[in-house]
């Protein structure tokens, strides 16, 4: 029987709050298992194989290469039981190969919303002041008068969010708190549902023209790549700002800094990049209206901290043969049940 088994739990060493290792000692009969990313891969490819979870990297940069929890790797891995993601996202997975193989996908959904929904509204203000703008005008010349970098206020303007979900909502909050009206667009809820977190539905292209704001939450898939474009950037208000704080992908970087060269954006608070951190030399980066991050929007002490609790205690709560609380694929969790409990680590 897999219970009375130990069970091993696989992590490369990216940056963990120590809660996570100390969550799995502090639990018999669990192993965590920490690989270092320089290491050789048939060492990389010997630990994996000999454990039951695979605690994966939820940002593709820190992934290395050929480590993505996809068919080619899952083939390789007969005795793996569960995919853990270190956060929300789970763009180094390949959900629909996890759940052919009846893996179960765990993810921390909501860790980081808190830490995310305020690094947005920061990105906002700081563009509608040009706080950023002026730090660095401040340092680097003078002879400019303090109305060259006039600003405007959020207060009465349209904050449209595209996707309302765990931080679309608190997103949503803190704008209305701010005097902000709120519309959104998330085609995966009803009316109802977007009204009870806090904004009023809209089509995309409602949104786009009649936000001073539009801010994405959205996962990145195959529906949302591109999703703000050429077309779509046009379709927003002269002057309008833009924020990602969600997934790299979602918005052309070069079209972004068109609408931005071109002066029919007013600005853009950016946290996610196609290329994570993005050359020195990126375009983007060299325009003054820009407010660049490098993914840190949900980088915080409290959001690391409950990420790495969260995660723990969930491949624990499975691995006894529990639901969890975030389980991306449920449907999965018959099949992982069964497996887990008759010891047919046979996924394939």
């Amino acid at each position: 029987m897999m219970s009375a088994e130990t069970k091993r739990v696989f992590r490369f060493d990216v940056w963990y709050h120590p809660i996570m290792a100390q969550v799995f000692a502090d639990t018999p009969g669990f192993e965590l298992n920490t690989v270092a990313r320089s290491a050789p891969r048939q060492d990389i490819l010997q630990a994996l194989r000999a454990s039951h979870v695979y605690q994966i990297p939820s940002a593709r940069d820190e992934l290395p290469a050929g480590w993505r929890a996809d068919a080619e790797l899952l083939a390789q891995l007969p005795q793996l039981l569960c995919v853990s993601t270190n956060g929300a996202g789970y763009d180094t997975v390949d959900l629909e190969a996890c759940t052919r193989a009846g893996l179960l996908v765990l993810n921390q959904s909501g860790a980081n919303a808190q830490s995310v929904a305020e690094a947005a509204i920061g990105l906002m203000i700081d563009c509608s002041r040009r706080i950023s703008e002026s730090d660095r005008r401040l340092r680097q010349s003078r002879g400019y008068s303090r109305e060259h970098l006039m600003g405007s206020e959020l207060y009465e303007k349209t904050l449209g969010l595209v996707g309302i979900g765990e931080i679309g909502t608190r997103v949503a909050g803190i704008a209305r708190a701010l005097g902000m009206r709120v519309v959104a667009y998330d085609p995966g809820l009803t009316v109802e549902q977007v009204r009870d977190n806090g904004a009023v539905a809209v089509d995309l292209a409602t949104l786009l023209a009649e936000s001073d704001v539009v801010s994405l939450h959205c996962p990145r898939l195959a529906e949302t790549v591109n999703l703000m474009n050429t077309a779509t950037f046009a379709q927003m208000r002269q002057g309008a700002i833009f924020i990602n704080t969600a997934r790299g992908g979602l918005h052309d970087e070069v079209a972004l800094h068109q609408a931005l060269a071109s002066g029919h954006l007013g600005g853009a608070g950016i946290d996610v990049w196609d290329q994570e951190p993005p050359p020195l030399d990126h375009p983007l980066l060299a325009l003054d209206t820009v407010v660049a991050l490098y993914h840190t929007a949900g980088v915080t002490r409290e959001a690391r901290q409950r990420m790495g609790q969260w995660a723990a205690q969930q491949i624990i709560e499975v691995m006894a043969g529990r639901p969890g609380p975030r389980m991306v694929n449920p449907q999965v969790f018959p099949r992982f049940l069964e497996r887990l409990q008759t010891g047919d680590h046979s996924a394939l």
